[in-house]
């Protein structure tokens, strides 16, 4: 007896693959698009709530701050001093530009947009302790291990490396800036 093929039914050598192509696509498609849901929670968990982006910049009303003395502002959970410096706090900030007693040297012109107001984060250097007004250059002064910052925040004695950090900050306008 021979092997007849098939003409009247379909029979299993006959596959439609334009149907296979179809139900791979379909399957394909729902698996990705669950994916994408079941991840969908999981990326949105990672973006920062809007109480943090509120954190994320400052502005500061630079009327606030009489002329020679400095007022601490709060930026993302750790203070920033702005000093509204008077003509001879400038003088001594450009004077001590040559100074050889500078750990990390920098003029004031680098460390300043506007020479008549300075802005550092109010963070030593060293070991992350907040610095107090006062020492024997006219800056700060960190209570814990002994670093001296001038009044431009220069890095003058102690354990430190580094100068007070500035944080980015622009001025809006004449009275006022944004930090962040």
């Amino acid at each position: 007896m021979a092997n007849k093929p098939c003409t009247d039914t379909p029979c299993a050598c006959s596959i439609d693959d334009s149907k296979r192509n179809f139900l791979t696509r379909v399957t394909t498609t729902f698996g990705v698009l669950g994916a994408a849901c079941a991840a969908l929670p999981f990326i949105r968990s990672m973006t920062p709530a809007d109480n943090v982006k509120a954190l994320a910049t400052l502005e500061v009303d630079l009327t606030e701050i009489p002329e020679g003395s400095n007022k601490t502002y709060l930026w993302r959970g750790k203070p920033v001093f702005i000093w509204h410096r008077n003509a001879q706090q400038i003088a001594d900030a450009k004077k001590a530009d040559a100074s050889d007693q500078l750990l990390d040297p920098q003029t004031d012109a680098e460390r300043v947009q506007n020479e008549k107001y300075l802005v550092v984060m109010g963070v030593c250097t060293h070991l992350g302790c907040v610095p107090i007004q006062g020492g024997e250059h006219g800056g700060w002064r960190c209570p814990c291990h002994g670093s001296q910052f001038d009044n431009s925040g220069r890095l003058r004695r102690g354990p430190a490396s580094t100068n007070l950090e500035i944080p980015p900050y622009a001025f809006i306008d004449d009275t006022t800036i944004k930090i962040g």
